[in-house]
């Protein structure tokens, strides 16, 4: 049985830096990169390949992979080893550890920018300079992320059980989830020019429902804080959505990928 959620909030600050984590992550997260690179194609009018494109939170290379649709040649960063040790290799994409808010790279090298899942998590003044020194002028990044609602389409119970019982055993942890302004926090460097939310669904099985769910940073800062193995959350898990799904079955979730798109203002 998870343990209840009545007790201190610990901040876990590398969610993403253990091998255990990595591994959930490489198993668990959905790969609906493309649909969101074909957004960003749209948007920009892309109409040829970028020439150099860099990938900041790149984690296990999803984004990178996605984003080499669209450019000749990627550099995807993470600030966690264990994340890159899944990447996909390829002979156009490469990899490095690295923050974003200080990056290994040469100045004004890249056509584009873009940060996946990872903006919540770092110093956006930081990153938007580093980001305009390794940019070309008057070039675009380009911020994204795919939020799980917790809805099932076809079924209110779920949305009750995801707000009442998932979420008060696993609190959202802390996050600089707020929102954009007109300006970035670097405002004489970029401006947010344009921002969109595209709905889509996302399909499980109860078991790859799971293997997500263990990816997020709910679960992850509980886990890695010592408050229950991972064992005991599986378990758990398992037992409490088999109220909607039986064995092989496949449900469709409802997230929201919202893009940001920030131009240099030079």
């Amino acid at each position: 049985m998870v343990k209840s959620a009545n007790y201190k909030i610990i901040i876990y600050t590398h969610y993403f830096n253990p091998k255990s984590v990595a591994e959930r992550y490489f198993k668990g997260r959905p790969q609906y990169h493309s649909f969101v690179i074909e957004k960003i194609k749209k948007s920009l009018k892309l109409k040829n390949t970028v020439k150099f494109a860099l990938d900041v939170g790149c984690g296990t290379g999803f984004s990178s992979k996605a984003l080499d649709e669209i450019s000749e040649r990627v550099v995807g960063v993470d600030i966690s080893f264990e994340m890159l040790k899944f990447a996909e290799k390829k002979s156009h994409i490469d990899y490095y550890v690295a923050s974003a808010e200080n990056l290994p790279l040469a100045d004004k090298t890249f056509d584009l920018v873009t940060i996946s899942q990872a903006i919540h998590w770092i110093d956006r003044k930081s990153f938007f300079a580093e980001a305009d020194r390794v940019l070309k002028p008057r070039r675009f990044v380009v911020a994204y992320d795919n939020y799980f609602r917790g809805r099932m389409f076809g079924n209110e119970d779920y949305a009750k059980w995801y707000k009442d019982v998932f979420l008060n055993n696993f609190p959202i942890p802390p996050r600089e989830r707020k929102p954009f302004k007109t300006e970035s926090e670097n405002p004489e460097d970029f401006v947010l020019v344009k921002e969109e939310w595209h709905e889509n669904e996302i399909k499980f099985t109860k078991r790859t429902l799971i293997d997500y769910l263990v990816t997020i940073t709910n679960v992850i800062n509980s886990v890695e804080n010592g408050l229950q193995t991972i064992e005991e959350v599986l378990i758990w898990l398992d037992s409490e959505l088999e109220q909607f799904f039986t064995d092989y079955e496949t449900k469709s979730f409802e997230f929201i990928a919202p893009i940001w798109y920030f131009k240099q203002s030079y």
